[in-house]
């Protein structure tokens, strides 16, 4: 999302501690914006206030969304419609319907980005989860969908005040494709089955009502930004003229899954297209990705949104038309519905004056997003009357909440490193407790980008001085240009144990700022090592960042005894921090990206879009389902406080495949054949069942992750996620995780020209350090 291109121009070059200034002070304000008129939700068909309106068949209940969606569409004058192809959109006094912004965001918790979203005194706060990155570090669909139902109840409690829209747009579920991505916190990290299942997850928590209803919405989701969107400012490339050139295998094997699997699977209600061009097209204005694939053969049930002002760069960064109106039809052409910003408003009519564009498309456009809002309720009068009617401040910010914000930070958190005797820490034996380092005491970092107002704050320093005393060092600010060694080993040689929280914030990473090195920035590296060498107790190294981090000098560096990934951990992260530290909860999140050495983004170029490695140009391949090279930590990887062990209870070692009589492959032997079209596919099942057994000292939840090795074939990936669970065992205790395949969904890879085959041959299943062989023949 654009908020202001001239700023973020301005933005690369100001310094850190004057961005760090102005983070502080836009919280500062935005919580204290003044009250607005409005208390009261936005809506149309007020039939109470206005009986005329019940005339109006659009406005009657009982009647299908089509049939209402129809009659008020034809009621519109084509410069009524052009006014509601954008995201502020017009009114029409005449028919009941007031003015309605679309804009509002909740990528985890309802956000001040985006004009739909207001806090004031009449709704000062609102619960701030961890970033995506960090939540799905705890491979728990439950958590996702619980996280997402808690933001749309908030939501709705926002909406009823006249303080927020019905209509989010959340998540994002780009790949993190280059660890350099300032965007990367925002997704759930570097696997399309994970992301894939995050999406679905928060869609549907977002989404569904209590009621059952299914055709209606709690409030409206979107999946963004279609499509192979992750180069924001690289050197000099912008994400607003820069040309993804992407294979079609890798479109259909990596960059889409999620995006398909929200429409899909999770029903969303909307896709955002991206700014970027893919193969030299612009993909809001690409029929092909739009009208062909999310429309087309996905079967959309909503409405197709730009990222904001992306008409605009099409037009003036791309030169991809010759003429505004040029472009504004060709969006809506290509199956475009709304348009965040004001593109649509100004050229539509012009489009249509000059035979760009027909008014039936225009007509296609406003009736899907009339239909959006049609599910949301917006047409059936009074929310207060309506399920979630009762819903205000009161629900917002809840204890429940606020436990939940926690919850999911600990989930999250991912122990990299635990020397024998180290963490975790005793509360009765530590009689003080350094805790040094630039993220140890600011609460903003917490929360990350496209946050909102907190209901409150703990930091890491909170959390840890909640349970022994503590002595605190800054030891420099976040780009540590120079590090006050010094004063940080005099507190740290004084301490029984010393907690360092050291990374990254929205200086160093975010929405239109991507990294160059993915070293702890500045000196941190060298405070780390110089605190660590004084240190007579258990050295914790703690990473608060979006982005993985090259630490190899601290994995090797005996005296720094742990180090925890907190990401940015929301609201509550510090309390959640001091949990794990003191083993109040026992650490059960994995890295859901690769953590690469430096030298991978030297010699990388972020351009460069292909995910497979290519041993003539030396290209090593990207995430751990492709690239060929070192690296700091692995996807997957994260340690706990208990030991389990893994014992394959069930799984066969062929399976065969029924071709029909008369099939090819009968008679010539073949490395794969058809997932989709092949009769032989149809209901064909594997089942996987693990015993898992806790035999260590403390309770945990496990994480039990199913990867395969398939066959050599098609450019196929070396290792690929197939699906994970959660199990929760007590000390010396056991249970079974079952995993119930499709063969031909699971263990299918998709060719070269994107369309997907089952590998016939040996696929090596991976749990753990158990691995099991399995062949499929015909």
């Amino acid at each position: 999302m654009k908020k202001n291109r001239a700023m973020d121009e301005i933005k690369k070059h100001q310094h850190s501690v004057l961005l760090c200034f102005f983070f502080i002070l836009s919280h500062f304000f935005l919580q204290f914006k003044p009250v607005s008129a409005q208390t009261s939700a936005v809506f149309a068909c007020d039939t109470a206030n206005n009986p005329s309106l019940k005339s109006f068949p659009f406005c009657d209940v009982s009647l299908g969304v089509s049939d209402r969606v129809n009659d008020l569409v034809k009621r519109l004058t084509l410069q009524e419609k052009i006014s509601m192809l954008v995201n502020t959109a017009g009114s029409v006094s005449r028919l009941g319907i007031p003015k309605y912004e679309w804009w509002s965001e909740a990528l985890h918790g309802i956000s001040y980005t985006g004009p739909g979203v207001k806090f004031n005194n009449i709704v000062p706060h609102a619960t701030s989860f961890p970033q995506p990155i960090l939540t799905s570090a705890s491979f728990n669909e439950t958590l996702f969908q619980t996280i997402g139902k808690v933001v749309s109840t908030e939501g709705r409690a926002m909406y009823n005040v006249g303080q927020a829209g019905l209509t989010y747009w959340s998540p994002n579920v780009n790949i993190y494709r280059d660890p350099r991505w300032g965007r990367g916190q925002e997704t759930a990290g570097e696997d399309p089955t994970l992301s894939s299942r995050y999406g679905v997850a928060y869609v549907k928590g977002l989404q569904q009502r209590d009621d059952g209803k299914k055709d209606m919405l709690k409030v409206a989701s979107c999946c963004k930004h279609y499509t192979a969107y992750d180069v924001d400012d690289w050197k000099g490339i912008q994400r607003y003229n820069f040309n993804a050139k992407v294979t079609q295998q890798d479109l259909d094997d990596t960059f889409n899954p999620p995006f398909k699997s929200c429409v899909l699977d999770g029903n969303v209600a909307s896709v955002m297209c991206s700014y970027n061009q893919v193969n030299g097209k612009p993909t809001c204005g690409d029929y092909d990705l739009l009208a062909g694939v999310i429309r087309g053969q996905w079967k959309l049930n909503g409405y197709i949104v730009t990222d904001c002002d992306s008409l605009n760069e099409m037009y003036w960064a791309q030169h991809y038309t010759k003429t505004p109106e040029e472009t504004a039809a060709l969006s809506l052409n290509a199956g475009l519905d709304l348009n965040c910003g004001s593109w649509l408003g100004k050229y539509t009519q012009g489009a249509v004056n000059q035979g760009l564009v027909n008014e039936s498309v225009i007509d296609r456009a406003v009736t899907n997003n009339f239909a959006t809002l049609m599910r949301l309720g917006f047409f059936d009068g009074n929310p207060k009357n309506q399920l979630y009617g009762n819903l205000g401040p009161k629900d917002i910010c809840t204890e429940d909440h606020q436990e939940l914000a926690r919850e999911a930070a600990r989930q999250g958190i991912v122990l990299l490193k635990n020397t024998a005797g180290s963490l975790p820490l005793s509360p009765k034996s530590i009689k003080s407790l350094a805790v040094i380092g630039p993220n140890a005491n600011l609460a903003y970092t917490m929360v990350g980008s496209y946050e909102g107002s907190p209901c409150k704050y703990t930091t890491p320093l909170d959390g840890l001085g909640a349970s022994v005393s503590t002595v605190y060092q800054q030891g420099c600010d976040i780009a540590c240009a120079t590090a006050q060694v010094d004063n940080a080993k005099k507190v740290a040689a004084a301490a029984d144990a010393v907690v360092l929280v050291m990374g990254s914030d929205q200086t160093i990473e975010r929405e239109s700022k991507d990294r160059f090195n993915i070293t702890l920035p500045g000196q941190q590296s060298l405070l780390v090592t110089e605190v660590a060498s004084v240190s007579k107790g258990p050295v914790i190294l703690v990473i608060m960042s979006g982005g993985g981090m090259d630490v190899k000098f601290a994995v090797d560096n005996p005296k720094v005894t742990s180090i925890l990934w907190v990401g940015f951990p929301g609201e509550a992260g510090g309390a959640a921090l001091a949990d794990v530290v003191f083993g109040y909860h026992n650490p059960g999140g994995r890295l859901p990206m690769t953590w690469y050495p430096q030298s991978y983004v030297d010699k990388v170029d972020m351009t460069n879009m292909n995910m497979r490695a290519d041993p003539k140009t030396g290209f090593p391949g990207r995430s751990y389902r492709f690239y060929k090279g070192p690296t700091v930590f692995n996807f997957g990887d994260g340690l706990s406080y208990t030991q389990y062990k893994h014992h394959l209870v069930k799984a066969p070692k062929f399976v065969s495949i029924p071709l029909e009589e008369g099939h090819a492959c009968r008679s010539t032997k073949c490395k794969s054949i058809d997932a989709v079209n092949e009769q032989g596919c149809n209901n064909l099942g594997l089942d996987i069942h693990l015993k898992v057994q806790n035999v260590g000292k403390m309770r945990g939840s496990h994480t039990v992750l199913l990867f395969t090795s398939p066959p050599s074939v098609h450019n196929a990936p070396q290792k690929h996620l197939l699906d994970f669970q959660k199990i929760h065992l007590t000390p010396q205790s056991e249970g079974v995780v079952k995993f119930n395949l499709d063969v031909c969904k699971h263990l299918s890879v998709v060719d070269e020209v994107g369309n997907r085959k089952v590998a016939l041959g040996l696929h090596v299943l991976h749990i753990g350090d158990l691995k099991h062989s399995l062949t499929l023949r015909i």
